[in-house]
């Protein structure tokens, strides 16, 4: 599914390609399954303006999606963590790749699929689980935690980790989510289209995955001595909190910025093995067929998601 122009769903074309070639210390991935992720969406409209970092006037890189499970078919030299018919998954970004019958990806980025889980559930895990697992790592047992944008494929896996580490959640989503957020495990669940969350703390940790409010805004959410973090969202919120979060922190005794994701098999590992024991739980909201991505990525934008939405490249 390819793209050569910033826009909406309907600048994908499905084409064939040439099937790539794993470099030195690649592995060349049959895929069975893609997860959808918010950088795709940014990825195929070219903002917030970060989207852009790899191609200002058009992208880089033709083939979105990087959260990958399937089967090897090939190794690149150098290649030796992988044999061919491993099953694996893992994380391409910044790369991409994902939406296609076959994709390279660096064995650095892949692991073994857990045996228990399918290709879809695995594929679900790389990204949101490492944001998910490294953002509820900040919060203590017994602390408040807000998360924004609960409902989605991180939230949904935070919400869990949070709560067996004895955290304190509030989750908040469009009121078509909450229920479900609240079978979780969240304690408070607000619709952010009735409530504005910056206004019903004190939390000890904000965690916002759609981030567009002010500093202020998210210093006055917060309890003595808080910290808030944000993944993704607007430019302007993103760039404001990278420079300017440290030091309003200085002045205020809070600690406001982003959550630096470390990306590859240990962020997204632990997650994977809570998944495979069935600690914690994969939610799939939908499954679309590859000549569907446009309305996969339609649907995920639209916030009407609960959990991931899977691309099936092929049978799981």
């Amino acid at each position: 599914m390819v793209y050569e122009e910033y826009g909406g769903p309907e600048v994908l074309e499905l084409r064939d390609v040439p099937t790539p070639e794993p470099a030195p210390g690649e592995v060349l991935v049959e895929v069975v399954a893609v997860s959808i992720n918010l950088s795709d969406w940014e990825g195929l409209r070219g903002s917030p303006a970060y989207a852009r970092m790899g191609g200002l006037r058009r992208p880089s890189r033709p083939i979105l999606g990087t959260d990958v499970a399937g089967r090897v078919v090939a190794v690149g030299p150098g290649a030796s963590r992988f044999a061919v018919g491993d099953e694996v998954y893992g994380d391409n970004l910044p790369r991409g790749g994902g939406f296609a019958e076959y994709v390279a990806m660096p064995e650095s980025a892949i692991a073994h699929k857990p045996f228990a889980l399918t290709f879809a559930e695995a594929s679900a895990i790389p990204q949101a689980g490492a944001i998910a697992a490294q953002a509820v790592a900040l919060a203590e047992p017994g602390a408040r935690m807000l998360i924004n944008g609960a409902g989605g494929g991180a939230g949904t896996l935070a919400i869990q980790l949070a709560v067996a580490q004895g955290v304190r959640v509030t989750a908040v989503d469009n009121a078509g989510k909450l229920a479900y957020l609240r079978e979780l495990g969240a304690e408070r669940v607000i619709d952010y289209r009735r409530t504005d969350f910056t206004r019903t703390g004190p939390y000890d940790l904000v965690v916002d995955l759609v981030a567009h409010r002010s500093i202020f805004a998210y210093r006055r959410a917060l309890a003595k001595g808080g910290r808030c973090v944000v993944v993704g969202g607007t430019a302007r919120a993103v760039l404001r909190l990278a420079p300017v979060g440290p030091l309003h922190g200085l002045l205020t005794g809070a600690h406001l910025g982003v959550l630096l994701v470390r990306q590859g098999p240990r962020g997204f590992g632990p997650v994977a093995e809570l998944c495979e024991s069935g600690a914690v739980s994969v939610r799939i909201d939908r499954v679309f067929p590859l000549e569907e991505v446009p309305a996969a990525l339609a649907w995920h934008a639209e916030g009407r998601a609960c959990g991931k939405v899977i691309v099936a490249v092929r049978e799981d």
